[in-house]
């Protein structure tokens, strides 16, 4: 050590040596570290934070200037991460791949109100509706904070859908007081991770964001398309050997059937294409006497005409048996009118 570097450090006290010393050897020990936004994370949240990632990650809370100082030691990339050093800031080291660190991170984010002064993260708005709250100066307190209230059947009411504050605007006390009292929380707190250093590569926010559905949709098309393009140029793989095998049993069937080849497999095919061939042949000659028999009895309009010499014949005999049962009933009612016309003799007999 120089006189020079001796004059500089001499001025500097022993707790920030030991806690720059302390940041390098972390950073030499884990492959990942990663720099975390901590502002207007409660101590008591950013407590709870710390005890959920123990055996996961190491979470310590550094002056921005000694991590700086840290980073400009070592022998290593890991200094590109010092843009990333601003505001409240903290430094995470863990042997987790990035991913899942970001992922980790993210999912243990949580609703929390927002503070009077504090800029809204995006456009609060409050719902129209009923709310819990009795009759009383609440109505007064709404109004004042802007959220447009009245009473309805005993109940407060907020009258109307409102944006009670736009994206950046700062909210008031009054307003942050009641959207505390609605249960509205347009704040989300957590370990906002900025960046990582992976053994020399550094990984902002947005890459290691990754939207897990998006990707496997991707790879499920990526498959596909790689699956079509195999088939396409009978590419065997053990993906595509079954389809490829079954297209080329398609194939060789419909071939041998196209071209009348006698196989065992295709015969019975190949013998009924073959008659209704013959069929539609002989339906198209005029005389069909110059068919054989056999071939008459296979044709569709011989087959229709003695269907209807059956069904005529069989009209005629059911007209024959009614016919016969109506001779029946005249014959029985015969001796009815003998016993009338008997009848009517006596009756002349008597009367002279």
């Amino acid at each position: 050590m120089d006189a020079m570097t001796e004059h500089r450090t001499a001025h500097i006290p022993q707790w920030k040596i030991d806690e720059i010393e302390n940041i390098k050897r972390l950073a030499g020990e884990y492959p990942v570290v990663g720099i975390v936004g901590i502002r207007d994370i409660p101590a008591k949240q950013l407590q709870e934070m710390r005890r959920n990632l123990k055996g996961i990650a190491k979470l310590r809370i550094y002056r921005n200037n000694l991590m700086h100082r840290a980073f400009d030691q070592r022998d290593d990339n890991i200094r590109s991460m010092e843009p990333y050093i601003t505001d409240q800031t903290a430094l995470i080291f863990t042997d987790l791949n990035p991913f899942k660190l970001f992922k980790l991170l993210k999912s243990g984010k949580t609703s929390a109100p927002i503070k009077a002064g504090a800029s809204a993260p995006e456009d609060i708005v409050v719902e129209a509706g009923p709310t819990s709250f009795n009759p009383g100066p609440v109505v007064g307190d709404l109004q004042s904070a802007g959220i447009p209230a009245k009473i309805d059947k005993g109940k407060v009411v907020i009258k109307e859908t409102k944006v009670v504050a736009q994206a950046g605007e700062p909210v008031s006390q009054a307003l942050s007081k009641m959207l505390a009292r609605l249960e509205i929380y347009p704040m989300t707190v957590g370990l906002d991770l900025r960046a990582v250093y992976d053994a020399g590569t550094v990984l902002e926010a947005g890459v290691l964001d990754i939207d897990e559905a998006e990707y496997t949709d991707n790879f499920a098309t990526a498959a596909t398309c790689a699956f079509n393009l195999a088939i396409g140029i009978t590419y065997p793989s053990n993906a595509t050997i079954r389809t490829l095998l079954s297209q080329a049993a398609v194939g060789a069937r419909n071939l041998g059937i196209n071209s009348a080849i006698p196989e065992p497999d295709i015969v019975d095919t190949l013998l009924s294409m073959a008659q209704s061939k013959a069929i539609s042949l002989a339906c198209s000659i005029d005389d069909p006497a110059a068919l054989g028999e056999a071939l008459q009895a296979l044709l569709p309009q011989k087959a229709a005409a003695e269907e209807a010499v059956s069904a005529e014949e069989g009209t005629e005999e059911k007209a024959g048996e009614a016919a016969g049962e109506g001779s029946k009933e005249v014959s029985e009612e015969e001796p009815a009118e003998e016993k009338e016309e008997e009848a009517a003799e006596g009756l002349g007999l008597l009367f002279g």
